[in-house]
């Protein structure tokens, strides 16, 4: 190798210094700029405040969650999926929380070092706004049956639902059974190609065995879904809600059905 480690050490330390400057707020705090941004271009709210015994807090003080309940309901955060992510980036990056405020207490000589994990970390927490739906699996499940509970009352809903009449009935579950207004209604979440391809199947068996029964499909994301897959799903089911999001939809269709 060829390189000049030595420059290269100035040149990083340099740019790098050049990123962070800090700037008094008053007596008692410090505001610190750096490279790290949300998604919408406003920067990283950080802050430095002296702890008794010499100890430095960096701070947030409460702005990260702050600015990102704007557009999301953070306390999802808390719960299912992105609550055990959200408990695991804490752990991950020694990030403290006290009523919404994300801080690392760090000795002096260990302040730059802590300062980047403080950015990772927030970083992290920014992240999970992008489950929100763009969201994995596990959540729209969460999310889907979130929604359910809240239109039509959990005691209405039967989860993981097996058809007893059905021969091999194990092996074409129902997500969820709802009581519905004339006949049961089957409902079926459905976030990618590979789950509208069992629900055709699904459902073509449950036609097949003279079952009477509603069906409503719900997509994470239904333009995700390709032309035939989707073309064999229309076929064999009923009403279809394009994207969870859509939710004065699923509670116009829910209802019209159930109540």
């Amino acid at each position: 190798m060829n390189l000049d480690i030595n420059k290269l050490q100035d040149s990083l330390c340099s740019i790098l210094c050049a990123e962070v400057k800090i700037n008094p707020r008053n007596e008692n705090l410090l505001s610190v700029e750096t490279p790290f941004f949300f998604a919408d271009g406003d920067p990283y709210q950080l802050y430095i405040r002296e702890m008794p015994g010499g100890v430095i807090r960096l701070t947030d003080m409460g702005h990260t969650l702050m600015h990102l309940s704007y557009e999301n309901d953070i306390d999802k955060f808390r719960e299912g999926t992105r609550g055990k992510l959200f408990e695991q980036i804490k752990f991950e990056t020694s990030l403290s929380e006290d009523n919404g405020e994300f801080f690392i207490e760090t000795p002096l000589e260990n302040l730059g070092f802590n300062l980047f994990r403080m950015g990772q970390a927030l970083t992290k927490i920014n992240d999970l706004t992008f489950l929100n739906r763009a969201r994995a699996e596990s959540t729209f499940y969460e999310d889907l049956q979130e929604q359910l509970y809240r239109i039509v009352g959990k005691e209405k809903v039967q989860k993981d639902f097996y058809l007893d009449e059905m021969e091999y009935s194990r092996d074409y579950p129902i997500d969820y059974r709802i009581v519905g207004k004339h006949l049961p209604l089957f409902l079926f979440g459905i976030p990618n190609r590979d789950k509208a391809r069992l629900t055709t199947i699904i459902l073509e068996r449950l036609l097949r065995t003279k079952i009477d029964f509603d069906s409503l499909l719900i997509f994470s994301d239904q333009s995700t879904i390709g032309k035939q897959d989707l073309a064999r799903l229309t076929n064999a089911g009923g009403e279809m809600i394009a994207s969870l999001d859509a939710e004065a939809d699923i509670s116009r269709k829910l209802l019209r059905k159930v109540i």
